[in-house]
């Protein structure tokens, strides 16, 4: 299905907490409200870093009627192509780590509450691969290669 919009909401750690599907003619502000009173219903969030494209009258709403801080976290003027922008790749991590589950690679889903739905189950069989681990995750060494002519 083309047109869909993702609103996710996750921890530091990159956990999902919320997530919201609707059709991507929905303003991003008008999807950030609901995801962000799903997140109010969850638990006890009360400070929120969120991109640029959610600045204006959402933040003041958030305080207002959630009693919830909203940073908004942009990139720097002098920034000339791609750079890791601090407290936003958790939730671009997170997109990613969800996308590499098969089902969601491609939006199957015709209803929005399915789709949901499959992010969460996406999410929880990540949460689960961490607790059976049992262990930090680490990296493997870099394996070094000599050429020799």
């Amino acid at each position: 299905m083309n047109g869909r919009k993702r609103f996710i909401v996750t921890d530091t750690l990159g956990l999902l907490i919320v997530v919201m599907v609707c059709a991507a003619s929905v303003q991003d502000r008008d999807g950030a409200k609901r995801a962000l009173l799903g997140m109010y219903f969850a638990g006890p969030v009360r400070f929120v870093f969120a991109d640029g494209g959610f600045a204006g009258q959402l933040v003041g709403w958030a305080t207002r009627i959630l009693a919830t801080t909203i940073e908004i976290v942009r990139k720097p003027k002098e920034q000339k192509g791609f750079a890791v922008i601090p407290r936003r790749w958790a939730v671009e991590r997170t997109l990613a780590w969800l996308t590499a589950h098969r089902r969601l690679a491609r939006d199957y889903e015709r209803d929005p509450a399915y789709s949901e739905a499959m992010i969460r189950w996406a999410a929880i069989n990540g949460m689960v691969r961490r607790l059976a681990r049992g262990r930090p995750a680490t990296r493997q060494a870099r394996r070094t290669f000599e050429w020799s002519s």
